[in-house]
Protein backbone atom coordinates (compact mmCIF):
# COMPACT_ATOMS: atom_id res chain seq x y z
CA UNK A 1 0.00 0.00 0.00
CA UNK A 2 2.59 2.45 1.36
CA UNK A 3 4.95 1.67 -0.99
CA UNK A 4 2.61 2.15 -4.24
CA UNK A 5 1.38 5.69 -3.08
CA UNK A 6 5.23 6.59 -3.13
CA UNK A 7 5.70 5.62 -6.95
CA UNK A 8 1.79 7.00 -7.86
CA UNK A 9 2.98 10.09 -6.01
CA UNK A 10 6.76 10.34 -7.25
CA UNK A 11 5.56 9.19 -11.10
CA UNK A 12 2.47 10.94 -12.00
CA UNK A 13 3.01 14.36 -14.03
CA UNK A 14 1.40 17.37 -12.34
CA UNK A 15 0.55 20.42 -14.81
CA UNK A 16 -2.09 23.05 -15.66
CA UNK A 17 -5.75 21.27 -15.77
CA UNK A 18 -8.70 24.14 -17.67
CA UNK A 19 -12.06 23.45 -16.26
CA UNK A 20 -15.85 25.48 -17.20
CA UNK A 21 -13.75 28.65 -17.54
CA UNK A 22 -11.27 28.15 -14.56
CA UNK A 23 -7.97 26.98 -14.27
CA UNK A 24 -6.46 24.70 -11.70
CA UNK A 25 -2.61 24.28 -11.05
CA UNK A 26 -0.79 20.88 -10.39
CA UNK A 27 -3.93 18.45 -11.32
CA UNK A 28 -4.18 15.60 -13.06
CA UNK A 29 -7.01 13.94 -15.03
CA UNK A 30 -8.54 10.56 -14.13
CA UNK A 31 -7.74 9.12 -17.16
CA UNK A 32 -3.94 10.14 -17.00
CA UNK A 33 -4.16 8.59 -12.97
CA UNK A 34 -5.45 5.35 -14.52
CA UNK A 35 -2.41 5.39 -17.37
CA UNK A 36 -0.30 6.23 -15.06
CA UNK A 37 -1.01 3.89 -12.35
CA UNK A 38 -1.11 1.14 -14.61
CA UNK A 39 1.58 1.39 -16.22
CA UNK A 40 3.74 1.80 -12.79
CA UNK A 41 1.96 -1.83 -11.28
CA UNK A 42 3.03 -3.69 -14.56
CA UNK A 43 6.57 -2.96 -13.86
CA UNK A 44 6.25 -3.24 -10.65
CA UNK A 45 7.69 -6.77 -9.11
CA UNK A 46 5.10 -7.42 -6.66
CA UNK A 47 2.41 -6.85 -9.13
CA UNK A 48 3.55 -7.80 -13.15
CA UNK A 49 2.09 -7.17 -16.23
CA UNK A 50 -1.53 -9.11 -15.80
CA UNK A 51 -2.42 -6.35 -14.12
CA UNK A 52 -5.60 -4.73 -16.03
CA UNK A 53 -6.84 -1.96 -16.48
CA UNK A 54 -10.14 -2.21 -14.71
CA UNK A 55 -7.82 -3.17 -11.39
CA UNK A 56 -6.25 -0.26 -11.92
CA UNK A 57 -9.77 1.36 -11.89
CA UNK A 58 -10.52 -0.67 -8.58
CA UNK A 59 -7.64 0.80 -6.91
CA UNK A 60 -8.07 4.69 -7.44
CA UNK A 61 -11.40 4.03 -5.96
CA UNK A 62 -9.40 2.71 -2.80
CA UNK A 63 -7.09 5.71 -3.48
CA UNK A 64 -10.01 8.01 -3.61
CA UNK A 65 -12.29 7.14 -1.03
CA UNK A 66 -8.96 7.26 1.64
CA UNK A 67 -7.92 10.56 0.74
CA UNK A 68 -4.91 8.97 -0.94
CA UNK A 69 -6.65 11.93 -3.71
CA UNK A 70 -9.56 14.41 -4.30
CA UNK A 71 -11.11 16.00 -6.80
CA UNK A 72 -10.36 19.38 -7.51
CA UNK A 73 -12.87 20.64 -4.96
CA UNK A 74 -11.96 19.01 -2.02
CA UNK A 75 -13.77 15.83 -2.03
CA UNK A 76 -13.17 12.76 -1.01
CA UNK A 77 -14.32 9.46 0.75
CA UNK A 78 -16.95 7.51 -2.02
CA UNK A 79 -15.50 5.44 -4.52
CA UNK A 80 -17.20 7.68 -7.60
CA UNK A 81 -13.87 7.01 -9.74
CA UNK A 82 -14.17 6.72 -13.13
CA UNK A 83 -11.67 6.50 -15.94
CA UNK A 84 -13.12 9.94 -17.96
CA UNK A 85 -11.99 13.61 -17.66
CA UNK A 86 -12.65 14.61 -14.23
CA UNK A 87 -9.82 16.68 -12.81
CA UNK A 88 -8.05 15.12 -9.27
CA UNK A 89 -5.05 16.05 -7.18
CA UNK A 90 -3.03 15.04 -4.18
CA UNK A 91 -3.84 16.40 -0.90
CA UNK A 92 -1.49 18.67 1.71
CA UNK A 93 -1.53 15.85 4.17
CA UNK A 94 0.49 12.70 3.47
CA UNK A 95 -1.62 9.80 2.69
CA UNK A 96 0.52 7.32 4.07
CA UNK A 97 -0.64 4.63 6.63
CA UNK A 98 1.00 3.92 9.45
CA UNK A 99 2.64 0.79 10.03
CA UNK A 100 2.10 -1.76 12.58
CA UNK A 101 3.88 -1.97 15.53
CA UNK A 102 5.73 -5.17 16.50
CA UNK A 103 4.11 -7.23 19.97
CA UNK A 104 6.14 -6.04 22.87
CA UNK A 105 4.60 -9.76 24.24
CA UNK A 106 7.95 -12.17 24.79
CA UNK A 107 5.52 -14.76 22.79
CA UNK A 108 6.96 -16.39 19.49
CA UNK A 109 5.49 -15.06 16.49
CA UNK A 110 4.18 -17.64 14.47
CA UNK A 111 6.77 -18.09 11.25
CA UNK A 112 4.68 -18.08 7.48
CA UNK A 113 6.06 -20.03 5.47
CA UNK A 114 9.28 -18.60 4.04
CA UNK A 115 8.20 -18.49 0.09
CA UNK A 116 11.63 -18.35 -1.45
CA UNK A 117 13.09 -20.54 1.05
CA UNK A 118 15.36 -22.98 -1.48
CA UNK A 119 13.85 -26.47 -1.65
CA UNK A 120 15.45 -28.90 0.13
CA UNK A 121 16.27 -32.01 -1.55
CA UNK A 122 16.59 -36.34 -0.59
CA UNK A 123 19.96 -36.78 0.64
CA UNK A 124 21.57 -40.27 0.17
CA UNK A 125 23.76 -39.77 3.06
CA UNK A 126 21.64 -40.00 5.86
CA UNK A 127 18.79 -42.64 4.20
CA UNK A 128 18.17 -44.65 8.10
CA UNK A 129 19.91 -48.25 8.27
CA UNK A 130 18.31 -50.81 10.72
CA UNK A 131 20.55 -53.04 13.21
CA UNK A 132 20.53 -56.75 12.57
CA UNK A 133 19.12 -58.54 15.42
CA UNK A 134 21.52 -61.27 16.22
CA UNK A 135 19.99 -64.53 17.38
CA UNK A 136 21.92 -67.40 18.17
CA UNK A 137 21.55 -68.93 14.47
CA UNK A 138 23.22 -65.97 13.19
CA UNK A 139 25.72 -66.18 16.04
CA UNK A 140 26.48 -69.63 15.23
CA UNK A 141 27.13 -69.01 11.34
CA UNK A 142 29.49 -66.01 12.26
CA UNK A 143 31.28 -67.77 14.80
CA UNK A 144 31.41 -71.68 13.52
CA UNK A 145 35.33 -70.95 12.55
CA UNK A 146 36.10 -70.84 16.21
CA UNK A 147 34.65 -74.39 16.63
CA UNK A 148 36.26 -75.86 13.21
CA UNK A 149 33.50 -75.60 11.08
CA UNK A 150 32.87 -73.45 8.46
CA UNK A 151 29.59 -73.41 6.25
CA UNK A 152 29.48 -72.46 2.00
CA UNK A 153 28.74 -68.74 1.69
CA UNK A 154 29.04 -66.06 -0.85
CA UNK A 155 28.85 -62.87 -0.91
CA UNK A 156 25.34 -61.42 -2.88
CA UNK A 157 25.51 -58.04 -4.62
CA UNK A 158 22.00 -56.48 -5.48
CA UNK A 159 22.08 -54.74 -8.66
CA UNK A 160 21.87 -51.06 -8.09
CA UNK A 161 18.12 -49.42 -8.14
CA UNK A 162 17.83 -46.73 -10.82
CA UNK A 163 15.75 -43.84 -9.78
CA UNK A 164 12.59 -45.22 -12.11
CA UNK A 165 12.80 -48.38 -10.22
CA UNK A 166 12.61 -46.35 -6.33
CA UNK A 167 9.96 -44.53 -7.77
CA UNK A 168 8.14 -47.08 -9.11
CA UNK A 169 8.39 -48.72 -5.50
CA UNK A 170 7.50 -45.62 -3.65
CA UNK A 171 4.08 -45.87 -5.95
CA UNK A 172 3.46 -49.68 -5.45
CA UNK A 173 3.96 -49.74 -1.75
CA UNK A 174 2.03 -46.25 -0.93
CA UNK A 175 -1.02 -47.11 -3.12
CA UNK A 176 -1.33 -50.72 -1.22
CA UNK A 177 -1.34 -48.89 2.22
CA UNK A 178 -3.78 -46.82 1.21
CA UNK A 179 -6.00 -49.90 0.15
CA UNK A 180 -5.62 -51.10 3.37
CA UNK A 181 -6.13 -48.35 5.15
CA UNK A 182 -9.44 -47.88 3.22
CA UNK A 183 -10.40 -51.37 4.14
CA UNK A 184 -10.80 -52.25 0.14
CA UNK A 185 -10.24 -55.58 -1.56
CA UNK A 186 -9.12 -53.23 -4.20
CA UNK A 187 -8.55 -49.86 -5.18
CA UNK A 188 -10.18 -50.31 -9.31
CA UNK A 189 -13.61 -48.65 -7.92
CA UNK A 190 -12.25 -45.67 -6.75
CA UNK A 191 -8.85 -44.91 -8.27
CA UNK A 192 -7.65 -45.83 -11.90
CA UNK A 193 -4.01 -46.55 -10.50
CA UNK A 194 -2.47 -45.11 -14.11
CA UNK A 195 -2.88 -41.85 -13.66
CA UNK A 196 -0.80 -41.69 -10.46
CA UNK A 197 2.66 -40.59 -11.05
CA UNK A 198 5.11 -41.77 -9.28
CA UNK A 199 7.36 -38.98 -9.18
CA UNK A 200 4.63 -37.09 -7.86
CA UNK A 201 4.73 -38.98 -4.77
CA UNK A 202 8.38 -38.74 -4.33
CA UNK A 203 8.50 -34.64 -4.95
CA UNK A 204 6.11 -34.66 -2.25
CA UNK A 205 7.98 -36.46 0.63
CA UNK A 206 11.43 -35.17 -0.36
CA UNK A 207 11.30 -31.60 -1.87
CA UNK A 208 9.68 -29.66 1.13
CA UNK A 209 11.05 -27.08 3.12
CA UNK A 210 11.41 -26.30 7.42
CA UNK A 211 7.64 -26.07 7.39
CA UNK A 212 6.90 -29.21 5.58
CA UNK A 213 5.26 -27.08 2.89
CA UNK A 214 6.27 -28.19 -1.26
CA UNK A 215 8.52 -26.74 -3.17
CA UNK A 216 8.58 -26.42 -6.55
CA UNK A 217 10.94 -27.23 -9.24
CA UNK A 218 9.23 -25.35 -11.81
CA UNK A 219 8.68 -21.88 -10.42
CA UNK A 220 6.14 -20.86 -13.38
CA UNK A 221 3.79 -22.84 -11.26
CA UNK A 222 4.21 -20.55 -7.80
CA UNK A 223 0.99 -19.28 -7.28
CA UNK A 224 1.70 -15.44 -7.58
CA UNK A 225 3.13 -13.20 -5.54
CA UNK A 226 0.60 -11.06 -4.66
CA UNK A 227 -2.11 -13.81 -3.86
CA UNK A 228 0.83 -15.01 -1.04
CA UNK A 229 1.12 -11.53 0.14
CA UNK A 230 -2.38 -11.48 0.33
CA UNK A 231 -2.87 -14.92 2.11
CA UNK A 232 -0.05 -13.38 4.16
CA UNK A 233 -1.35 -10.92 5.64
CA UNK A 234 -4.59 -12.71 6.68
CA UNK A 235 -2.90 -15.66 8.15
CA UNK A 236 -0.78 -13.38 10.46
CA UNK A 237 -3.05 -10.43 11.38
CA UNK A 238 -1.59 -8.63 13.02
CA UNK A 239 1.45 -10.06 13.84
CA UNK A 240 3.54 -9.77 11.08
CA UNK A 241 6.20 -7.36 11.49
CA UNK A 242 7.44 -7.57 7.77
CA UNK A 243 4.11 -6.22 6.65
CA UNK A 244 2.88 -2.76 5.51
CA UNK A 245 -0.87 -3.00 6.29
CA UNK A 246 -3.13 0.10 5.80
CA UNK A 247 -5.47 1.05 8.16
CA UNK A 248 -8.69 1.95 6.37
CA UNK A 249 -11.52 0.56 7.26
CA UNK A 250 -12.55 -3.25 4.99
CA UNK A 251 -9.13 -3.50 3.95
CA UNK A 252 -9.08 -7.34 5.19
CA UNK A 253 -12.33 -7.90 3.22
CA UNK A 254 -11.12 -6.27 0.19
CA UNK A 255 -7.80 -8.79 0.56
CA UNK A 256 -10.23 -11.80 1.53
CA UNK A 257 -12.23 -11.23 -1.85
CA UNK A 258 -9.11 -10.72 -3.89
CA UNK A 259 -8.22 -14.57 -2.31
CA UNK A 260 -11.65 -16.22 -2.99
CA UNK A 261 -11.85 -14.63 -6.35
CA UNK A 262 -8.49 -15.95 -7.23
CA UNK A 263 -8.94 -19.84 -6.41
CA UNK A 264 -12.68 -19.44 -7.57
CA UNK A 265 -11.80 -18.98 -11.57
CA UNK A 266 -9.84 -22.16 -11.79
CA UNK A 267 -10.86 -24.67 -14.13
CA UNK A 268 -10.39 -28.07 -11.56
CA UNK A 269 -10.47 -28.19 -7.92
CA UNK A 270 -6.69 -28.94 -5.98
CA UNK A 271 -7.80 -32.42 -5.66
CA UNK A 272 -8.26 -32.80 -8.84
CA UNK A 273 -11.33 -34.65 -10.97
CA UNK A 274 -9.28 -38.03 -11.09
CA UNK A 275 -8.83 -38.33 -7.29
CA UNK A 276 -12.31 -37.50 -6.55
CA UNK A 277 -13.66 -41.16 -5.93
CA UNK A 278 -10.82 -41.44 -3.74
CA UNK A 279 -11.54 -39.01 -0.98
CA UNK A 280 -15.13 -39.31 -1.26
CA UNK A 281 -13.87 -42.98 0.24
CA UNK A 282 -12.48 -41.19 3.53
CA UNK A 283 -15.62 -39.86 4.20
CA UNK A 284 -16.59 -43.15 5.23
CA UNK A 285 -13.75 -43.41 8.39
CA UNK A 286 -14.74 -40.08 9.76
CA UNK A 287 -16.10 -41.78 12.61
CA UNK A 288 -12.65 -43.18 13.26
CA UNK A 289 -10.65 -40.22 13.07
CA UNK A 290 -7.16 -42.01 13.11
CA UNK A 291 -7.98 -43.43 10.08
CA UNK A 292 -9.40 -40.64 8.41
CA UNK A 293 -6.14 -38.58 8.86
CA UNK A 294 -3.95 -41.65 7.53
CA UNK A 295 -6.02 -42.16 4.49
CA UNK A 296 -5.57 -38.25 3.92
CA UNK A 297 -2.22 -38.15 4.30
CA UNK A 298 -2.00 -40.42 1.72
CA UNK A 299 -4.33 -39.36 -0.83
CA UNK A 300 -2.55 -35.99 -0.65
CA UNK A 301 0.45 -37.28 -1.40
CA UNK A 302 -0.53 -38.40 -4.98
CA UNK A 303 -1.68 -34.53 -5.95
CA UNK A 304 0.61 -32.94 -8.14
CA UNK A 305 3.11 -30.95 -6.05
CA UNK A 306 2.16 -27.74 -7.50
CA UNK A 307 -1.42 -28.61 -5.92
CA UNK A 308 -0.71 -29.83 -3.05
CA UNK A 309 1.64 -26.87 -1.83
CA UNK A 310 -1.29 -24.63 -2.98
CA UNK A 311 -3.73 -26.72 -0.42
CA UNK A 312 -1.26 -26.66 1.82
CA UNK A 313 -0.66 -22.81 2.09
CA UNK A 314 -4.79 -22.87 1.45
CA UNK A 315 -6.02 -24.93 4.65
CA UNK A 316 -3.15 -23.56 6.67
CA UNK A 317 -4.58 -20.24 5.89
CA UNK A 318 -8.01 -20.63 6.38
CA UNK A 319 -7.29 -22.27 9.98
CA UNK A 320 -5.65 -19.90 10.88
CA UNK A 321 -7.99 -16.78 10.06
CA UNK A 322 -10.91 -19.20 11.82
CA UNK A 323 -8.96 -19.39 15.00
CA UNK A 324 -7.82 -14.97 14.96
CA UNK A 325 -10.44 -13.22 17.59
CA UNK A 326 -8.03 -10.44 16.35
CA UNK A 327 -8.82 -10.34 12.77
CA UNK A 328 -12.19 -8.05 12.45
CA UNK A 329 -15.62 -10.25 10.84
CA UNK A 330 -15.00 -10.68 7.29
CA UNK A 331 -19.21 -10.79 6.87
CA UNK A 332 -21.75 -9.71 9.04
CA UNK A 333 -23.83 -12.72 8.65
CA UNK A 334 -21.62 -15.66 8.62
CA UNK A 335 -19.36 -16.84 11.50
CA UNK A 336 -15.75 -16.52 9.88
CA UNK A 337 -15.28 -20.43 10.23
CA UNK A 338 -18.78 -21.11 7.60
CA UNK A 339 -17.14 -18.32 5.73
CA UNK A 340 -14.15 -19.91 5.15
CA UNK A 341 -15.91 -23.62 4.18
CA UNK A 342 -18.70 -21.88 2.09
CA UNK A 343 -15.54 -19.70 0.32
CA UNK A 344 -13.41 -22.77 -0.36
CA UNK A 345 -14.90 -26.15 -0.42
CA UNK A 346 -15.83 -26.19 -4.31
CA UNK A 347 -12.41 -25.06 -5.30
CA UNK A 348 -10.82 -27.89 -2.84
CA UNK A 349 -13.16 -30.65 -4.07
CA UNK A 350 -16.00 -31.33 -6.51
CA UNK A 351 -16.76 -33.61 -9.31
CA UNK A 352 -16.34 -32.76 -13.04
CA UNK A 353 -20.45 -33.31 -13.36
CA UNK A 354 -21.42 -30.92 -10.64
CA UNK A 355 -24.31 -31.41 -8.62
CA UNK A 356 -25.77 -30.15 -5.33
CA UNK A 357 -24.42 -33.21 -3.39
CA UNK A 358 -21.19 -31.96 -4.05
CA UNK A 359 -21.28 -29.45 -1.86
CA UNK A 360 -22.15 -31.62 0.90
CA UNK A 361 -18.98 -33.72 0.59
CA UNK A 362 -16.89 -31.25 0.01
CA UNK A 363 -17.91 -29.41 3.59
CA UNK A 364 -17.89 -32.30 5.65
CA UNK A 365 -13.85 -33.26 4.22
CA UNK A 366 -12.61 -29.04 4.31
CA UNK A 367 -13.50 -29.07 7.81
CA UNK A 368 -12.03 -32.07 9.01
CA UNK A 369 -9.16 -31.04 6.84
CA UNK A 370 -9.11 -27.66 9.05
CA UNK A 371 -9.67 -29.51 12.46
CA UNK A 372 -6.20 -31.52 11.32
CA UNK A 373 -4.54 -29.82 8.66
CA UNK A 374 -0.96 -30.03 10.76
CA UNK A 375 -1.09 -33.75 10.41
CA UNK A 376 -2.84 -34.66 7.35
CA UNK A 377 -0.32 -32.08 5.16
CA UNK A 378 2.74 -33.95 6.42
CA UNK A 379 4.35 -36.62 5.15
CA UNK A 380 3.21 -39.59 6.85
CA UNK A 381 6.61 -40.78 9.13
CA UNK A 382 5.91 -44.59 9.14
CA UNK A 383 4.89 -45.02 5.49
CA UNK A 384 8.35 -42.99 4.53
CA UNK A 385 10.28 -45.48 7.03
CA UNK A 386 8.83 -48.39 5.87
CA UNK A 387 9.43 -47.65 1.97
CA UNK A 388 12.84 -46.50 2.99
CA UNK A 389 14.06 -49.07 4.78
CA UNK A 390 12.76 -51.58 2.04
CA UNK A 391 14.35 -49.87 -0.70
CA UNK A 392 17.91 -49.87 1.27
CA UNK A 393 17.04 -53.73 1.95
CA UNK A 394 17.38 -53.91 -1.52
CA UNK A 395 20.63 -52.10 -2.47
CA UNK A 396 22.80 -53.70 0.75
CA UNK A 397 25.23 -56.19 0.29
CA UNK A 398 24.06 -59.90 1.43
CA UNK A 399 26.05 -62.87 3.28
CA UNK A 400 24.20 -65.72 2.52
CA UNK A 401 24.70 -69.42 3.51
CA UNK A 402 23.98 -72.36 1.43
CA UNK A 403 20.61 -73.92 2.24
CA UNK A 404 20.11 -70.77 4.39
CA UNK A 405 16.69 -68.96 4.49
CA UNK A 406 18.61 -65.96 3.16
CA UNK A 407 19.04 -68.04 -0.10
CA UNK A 408 15.16 -67.26 -0.57
CA UNK A 409 14.76 -63.27 -2.22
CA UNK A 410 13.00 -60.98 -0.03
CA UNK A 411 9.86 -60.97 -0.08
CA UNK A 412 8.12 -58.24 -2.42
CA UNK A 413 5.78 -55.16 -1.50
CA UNK A 414 2.66 -56.25 -1.21
CA UNK A 415 0.39 -55.83 -3.97
CA UNK A 416 -3.23 -56.73 -4.85
CA UNK A 417 -4.11 -60.26 -4.74
CA UNK A 418 -5.75 -61.61 -7.76
CA UNK A 419 -9.78 -62.48 -7.23
CA UNK A 420 -12.43 -64.08 -8.95
CA UNK A 421 -14.65 -61.96 -11.55
CA UNK A 422 -17.57 -62.61 -9.42
CA UNK A 423 -16.14 -61.32 -6.39
CA UNK A 424 -14.50 -58.08 -8.02
CA UNK A 425 -18.18 -57.13 -9.33
CA UNK A 426 -19.36 -57.73 -5.32
CA UNK A 427 -16.82 -55.38 -4.75
CA UNK A 428 -17.19 -52.90 -7.17
CA UNK A 429 -21.04 -52.82 -6.69
CA UNK A 430 -20.37 -52.31 -2.60
CA UNK A 431 -16.85 -50.98 -2.05
CA UNK A 432 -17.70 -47.33 -2.70
CA UNK A 433 -21.21 -47.30 -1.56
CA UNK A 434 -20.55 -46.85 2.46
CA UNK A 435 -20.10 -43.10 2.09
CA UNK A 436 -23.16 -42.36 0.19
CA UNK A 437 -24.64 -44.53 2.06
CA UNK A 438 -24.05 -42.79 5.53
CA UNK A 439 -24.75 -39.41 3.25
CA UNK A 440 -28.09 -40.44 1.83
CA UNK A 441 -28.75 -41.38 5.75
CA UNK A 442 -27.61 -38.31 6.77
CA UNK A 443 -30.25 -36.10 4.30
CA UNK A 444 -33.09 -38.50 5.39
CA UNK A 445 -32.57 -37.78 8.93
CA UNK A 446 -31.77 -33.71 8.93
CA UNK A 447 -34.57 -32.01 10.54
CA UNK A 448 -33.40 -28.19 9.57
CA UNK A 449 -33.72 -28.96 6.29
CA UNK A 450 -37.66 -27.91 4.97
CA UNK A 451 -39.34 -30.91 3.28
CA UNK A 452 -39.34 -29.26 0.15
CA UNK A 453 -35.25 -28.72 -0.12
CA UNK A 454 -35.29 -32.23 1.16
CA UNK A 455 -37.52 -33.76 -1.41
CA UNK A 456 -35.26 -32.44 -4.12
CA UNK A 457 -32.09 -33.04 -2.57
CA UNK A 458 -33.28 -37.08 -2.77
CA UNK A 459 -34.64 -36.85 -6.21
CA UNK A 460 -30.98 -35.89 -7.18
CA UNK A 461 -29.35 -38.42 -4.83
CA UNK A 462 -31.83 -41.03 -6.46
CA UNK A 463 -30.20 -39.44 -9.98
CA UNK A 464 -26.91 -39.99 -9.44
CA UNK A 465 -26.62 -43.27 -7.71
CA UNK A 466 -29.87 -45.10 -7.95
CA UNK A 467 -28.25 -48.38 -6.55
CA UNK A 468 -27.48 -46.73 -3.33
CA UNK A 469 -30.82 -45.21 -3.25
CA UNK A 470 -32.86 -48.55 -4.12
CA UNK A 471 -30.93 -49.79 -1.19
CA UNK A 472 -32.63 -47.36 1.32
CA UNK A 473 -36.01 -47.01 -0.34
CA UNK A 474 -36.31 -50.69 -1.74
CA UNK A 475 -40.05 -49.61 -2.65
CA UNK A 476 -42.49 -46.66 -2.92
CA UNK A 477 -44.14 -47.35 0.34
CA UNK A 478 -41.11 -47.46 2.24
CA UNK A 479 -40.32 -43.80 0.52
CA UNK A 480 -43.58 -42.80 1.25
CA UNK A 481 -43.21 -43.36 5.11
CA UNK A 482 -40.60 -40.87 5.01
CA UNK A 483 -43.53 -37.89 3.91
CA UNK A 484 -46.61 -39.05 6.00
CA UNK A 485 -49.59 -37.26 3.93
CA UNK A 486 -51.48 -35.29 6.32
CA UNK A 487 -55.16 -36.54 6.02
CA UNK A 488 -57.63 -33.67 5.31
CA UNK A 489 -59.77 -33.14 7.84
CA UNK A 490 -63.44 -32.56 6.66
CA UNK A 491 -65.42 -29.19 7.76
CA UNK A 492 -68.15 -30.27 10.57
CA UNK A 493 -71.61 -30.64 9.18
CA UNK A 494 -73.92 -28.31 11.07
CA UNK A 495 -77.19 -29.21 12.31
CA UNK A 496 -78.82 -26.37 10.81
CA UNK A 497 -77.41 -27.23 7.24
CA UNK A 498 -79.53 -30.60 7.28
CA UNK A 499 -82.82 -28.41 8.24
CA UNK A 500 -84.98 -26.98 5.21
CA UNK A 501 -84.94 -23.18 4.97
CA UNK A 502 -87.70 -21.60 6.33
CA UNK A 503 -90.81 -21.00 4.57
CA UNK A 504 -93.70 -18.76 5.25
CA UNK A 505 -96.89 -19.99 6.71
CA UNK A 506 -99.52 -20.62 3.64
CA UNK A 507 -103.34 -20.49 4.65
CA UNK A 508 -105.41 -23.27 2.77
CA UNK A 509 -108.77 -23.25 1.70
CA UNK A 510 -109.73 -25.84 3.89
CA UNK A 511 -108.37 -23.74 7.39
CA UNK A 512 -111.17 -21.14 7.37
CA UNK A 513 -111.70 -18.60 10.32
Amino acid sequence: WNEIIELFRAGMPLRKHRCRFKSYERCFKASEAVDCLHELLGSNQNFGPEVTRDQTVKLLKKFLKNHVIEDIKGRWGKEDFEDDGHLYRFPPSSPLKSYPKKPSCGKEIIKFPDWNEPKAGPSQEHIPVKSVAMNSEMWYKRHSIAIGEVPACKLVFRRELTQTNIEEIWKSMTLSRLQKVLGLDSLDEVLDTKLVNSKHIVQNVYNVNKQGIVTLEDKSKELPHWILSAMKCLANWPSCSDLKQPTYSGFERDVFKTIVDYFGQMKEPLLTFHFFDIFVSVLGLLQKPSKAVEALQISCLLLPPENRRRLQLLVRMMARISLNQDLPPLSESVRTRTLMVQAFSRCILCSKDEIDLDELLAAKLVSFLMDNYQEILNVPSALKSSIEDHVVHLQRAQIKYAGADSDAPPPPPPFCDQISTGEFEYQRATGSQEPLAALLEEIVMNKEISVKDKKKKLKQFQKSYPEVYRVRFPTPETEATLFPEKTKQKPPILMWALKKPFQPFHRTRSFRM
